[in-house]
């Protein structure tokens, strides 16, 4: 007995722009994938983050720092919308009028029921593949970020913070996070 295989439909990002805008989506390695809403952790402790890593971006001239949902768009089969992510000064031409277009320089992404599993596994892999220079896994509930940096194309772990430690960025060099801020 012979199975039949069917072929799944590969999405590009002509596929994705048709989506509806009241939706959350985004397109990874040509799979469209709905995101729910964010929860009140994550939100709590996306604004922090995003609050101290913005006023120190602004205060030291930086480059820019964005939030979801905003497209990151690195190939025409890979959209994602990181919760928070920056880009450098020097890289500022990667951002256009409708998004960035290339690998941010840090990205963070905050850990929920719904995306742990392509968080952890699949955007990561991604991110290191377009060339992301550090990642920031978020995880609310357990009060921990694991803080990554990109050596040959895969990611190192620099180190695992609890809420009672300060992150220090790599890529945002003097950019100290005392988590019991966040958490």
């Amino acid at each position: 007995m012979t199975q039949e295989v069917l072929a799944r439909k590969k999405y590009t990002y002509e596929d994705y722009l048709k989506t509806p805008e009241n939706e959350r989506y985004e397109l990874i390695e040509g799979e469209l994938v709905m995101t729910p809403s964010p929860k009140t952790d994550h939100q709590s402790v996306s604004a922090e983050l995003q609050f101290r890593i913005m006023k120190f971006v602004k205060e030291n001239g930086l480059g820019k720092v964005f939030d979801a949902p905003y497209d990151v768009y690195l190939d025409n089969e890979t959209v994602l919308q990181p919760d928070i992510l920056f880009i450098s000064r020097d890289r500022l031409n990667i951002i256009n009028e409708d998004n960035v277009k290339g690998a941010p320089d840090l990205v963070i992404e905050i850990l929920s029921e719904s995306t742990a599993y392509r968080d952890t596994i699949q955007k990561k892999m991604l991110y290191a593949k377009f060339g992301v220079k550090e990642y920031w896994i978020v995880a609310p509930r357990e009060a921990v970020i694991e803080l990554y940096t990109l050596k040959d194309k895969e990611y190192a772990l620099a180190g695992t913070f609890h809420k009672d430690k300060t992150i220090e960025s790599r890529v945002l060099a003097g950019l100290k996070i005392d988590l019991r801020e966040i958490f």
